[in-house]
């Protein structure tokens, strides 16, 4: 195992059944713009490289009895169930389900907040990605109705939302906030200008923590780490369309069951 490699867990909150991680980009094989723990495959890293990375996070969280799950994320609201007889299939979700002790299921980040949800009682995990259109259409709320299908007490469910893209570094345009606010009157404040720059920020995290009570969830969790600030430590699309960079890698953010 890579000494440097570094993710983030919640502190004292150990539940017996689940094993996660939101992995930084730290203690990888990639190098250059992909340094170092790329886990994208599609992002043009070394395959061979980023194969080497997945690896790694999966044996770093003791997660080798397991296969790993990748959803080809869209921005979607799409939630997918997963199984032994869909696993091999692509699927094109942003959110996946699964009670299958034998499956573990990945999310890719560089901005967009991770989001776990599970139930330690019966054993059911979800990971959903959630950037700002999965934020519009509640892809929170998509989420908890297939669970409910499963579990019917949101007591059990516990959430825990990863690093991503703070409201400091967040701004958006007028057209952007009217969206929100078109969807939900509640959503307007979400949004605050700034007062030096006047400039509109987004406050992504907040939000989610809001659809996630409205369910209702109570039991949430925060890893308060901005992807944007850190560029020694996360991946951000945001940054590197900033520097006018042609790409970046993805850190991988992973649940699954213990042995």
């Amino acid at each position: 195992m890579n000494k440097n490699t570094k993710y983030f867990k919640i502190n004292n909150l150990n539940y017996t059944g689940i094993q996660y991680g939101f992995f930084s980009r730290l203690g990888g094989y990639s190098e250059k713009e992909y340094t170092s723990l790329n886990c994208n495959l599609n992002a043009g890293d070394q395959k061979e490289k980023v194969i080497k990375n997945i690896e790694l996070s999966k044996r770093i969280l003791d997660l080798n009895h397991t296969k790993i799950k990748f959803l080809n994320q869209t921005h979607s609201t799409n939630v997918a169930f997963i199984n032994n007889k869909n696993f091999d299939t692509n699927i094109y979700a942003d959110g996946g389900i699964t009670i299958d002790k034998k499956i573990c299921l990945a999310i890719l980040t560089a901005d967009c907040a991770p989001i776990f949800l599970f139930d330690n009682k019966n054993y059911l995990i979800c990971a959903l990605h959630a950037g700002w259109k999965g934020c519009l259409d509640n892809i929170i709320s998509k989420a908890v109705k297939k669970i409910n299908n499963i579990n019917k007490n949101n007591n059990e469910i516990i959430a825990i939302i990863g690093p991503c893209l703070s409201h400091n570094n967040f701004e958006v345009n007028k057209g952007f906030k009217k969206k929100f606010i078109k969807k939900n009157l509640e959503y307007k404040k979400f949004f605050y200008k700034d007062p030096n720059s006047k400039k509109i920020h987004f406050n992504m995290r907040e939000l989610i923590d809001f659809q996630l009570k409205e369910m209702p969830i109570s039991k949430i969790y925060h890893i308060k780490k901005d992807t944007y600030s850190k560029d020694s430590m996360f991946f951000s699309h945001r940054r590197t369309t900033h520097a006018n960079l042609l790409s970046t890698g993805r850190m991988i953010n992973i649940i699954g069951f213990k042995q």
